[in-house]
């Protein structure tokens, strides 16, 4: 089973974030900017929160906020559920479903190095699933 560390290295390891006095519009521009459903909220190196499509329904629009007067820090997800590059697919999918999350921080060291998504996470399982009927046909076929 794959792990997160080959999901970065194939996604890549950008992240986005915003500072923790960044208003909720600033968060909801950059996720349409970067085609993204979350962003992470730091405070200089450290990750404080996660803001996501979800929050921003649920915390801002729900509760008849203003986009462009609320802190971001108002309506983040905390404390962040996070793993490491080494925490395979299996585990994440665990984590998401138990906890209801769609986003995993990745903390290497302390440090934010990647973030992985349920999407991410499917999208391995597929090709797991692909590779292993294939070697079962070849097995078949042999």
């Amino acid at each position: 089973m794959r792990n997160v560390s080959q999901i970065l290295q194939r996604k890549g390891g950008r992240v986005v974030t915003l500072g923790k006095e960044a208003p909720v519009l600033e968060a909801i521009r950059l996720m349409a900017e970067h085609h993204i459903g979350a962003v992470l909220v730091m405070h200089g190196d450290d990750l404080i929160g996660i803001a996501s499509e979800r929050d921003y329904a649920r915390k801002v629009i729900l509760q008849g906020r203003s986009s462009s007067d609320t802190p971001v820090t108002t309506i983040m997800s905390t404390p962040v559920i996070c793993v490491t590059p080494m925490d395979s697919v299996k585990d994440c999918m665990s984590i998401m479903t138990e906890r209801h999350l769609r986003h995993l921080p990745v903390l290497e060291d302390n440090r934010v190095v990647g973030i992985v998504s349920i999407g991410d996470l499917v999208k391995e399982l597929i090709e797991d699933q692909k590779q292993e009927i294939s070697y079962l046909q070849q097995y078949i076929a042999s």
